[in-house]
């Protein structure tokens, strides 16, 4: 994984080191295209945004000394914190690939690093109602638990089935927590969206099936490929037990694709930019796999004494 962008006391700009860190390229998504229809002509008092020549421009004075680095500006838009904009940057070398986002002030002079977050006497309160409404994916546990984990994965990223475990053992030893399972693809993961296809076709065939599918294609993960995922994916959906044939032509539908593609949208809309993400209660919780077990255990037992 790359260092954390990080601010720079002489240049007071972002930074990046590779040294020391895990392969990243399953871990970060890879944005869509700029959604900002002004990215590419200078920023106006209207819209407050950066231009996408502006940010090229600061990315070329900040990383240009790199050789091999690579970036591509995936989306400038206005932030949830009222007077930023927010900019999303893919970062490429051959050790892999890492979304990082910044904010810019509206004036265009500084840009900000870190993550926003919610703020108030109950600061998650906001998104854990908005969870409820429209996190509709499968789930285990009991359906009353006073706490509620929203889990948004991604089929193809090795973080994401190495958190399977993690996740397991609290559910095991947690009796006040549900899960929801929700798809979340990533654009650069070759076979990513065609297995959450498959995921929601098995899911709305059998809840049990689901579950076993979701294993069997986390332990398979290593052996498919873009070319293999649909010879495989049935396969499994067979050994989970339901009709693969069935389910393979469920997948290539237009419904399936636009539900999908729903879920993305919806993590993008609370903020999921990366998997595994984690919500407890409406509490993000991401890089998971650098968060030791008893604090997120922690977390779900103050989450089921009311604390969030």
């Amino acid at each position: 994984m790359f260092r954390a962008l990080c601010l720079a006391a002489t240049l007071a700009v972002v930074t990046l080191s590779f040294a020391q860190q895990k392969p990243a390229a399953s871990t970060k998504p890879v944005a869509k295209k700029p959604t900002v229809a002004a990215a590419k002509s200078p920023a106006t008092p209207a819209t407050g945004l950066p231009s996408e020549e502006t940010v090229n421009g600061f990315l070329q004075s900040t990383f240009g000394y790199q050789p091999g680095l690579q970036w591509k500006i995936a989306d400038i838009r206005p932030s949830k914190a009222q007077g930023l904009a927010q900019v999303t940057v893919l970062l490429s070398t051959p050790q892999g690939q890492q979304q990082q986002q910044f904010y810019v002030t509206q004036d265009g002079t500084h840009a900000v690093l870190g993550e926003i977050i919610p703020f108030g006497a109950h600061p998650f309160e906001a998104v854990k109602q908005e969870l409820a409404r429209n996190a509709k994916g499968p789930t285990r546990g009991p359906a009353d638990a006073p706490v509620t984990i929203v889990e948004f994965s991604d089929m193809q990223c090795p973080h994401c089935k190495a958190a399977q475990p993690v996740i397991e053992k609290l559910l095991a030893e947690e009796p006040n927590a549900k899960l929801v399972f929700e798809n979340f693809p990533l654009p650069n993961h070759d076979w990513a969206a065609k297995a959450a296809a498959y995921n929601d076709c098995v899911g709305r065939q059998s809840k049990d099936a689901f579950w076993k599918f979701v294993a069997g294609v986390y332990g398979a993960q290593a052996d498919i490929t873009a070319a293999s995922a649909d010879e495989k994916l049935t396969a499994l959906a067979d050994q989970a037990g339901v009709k693969g044939a069935e389910v393979a032509a469920c997948a290539a539908q237009g419904e399936t694709i636009a539900r999908v593609q729903g879920e993305v949208t919806f993590g993008q809309s609370v903020d999921v930019n990366s998997t595994p993400t984690l919500f407890i209660n409406g509490r993000r919780v991401a890089d998971l796999g650098n968060l030791p077990y008893e604090i997120l255990k922690g977390l779900v037992e103050f989450a089921a004494k009311g604390g969030m």
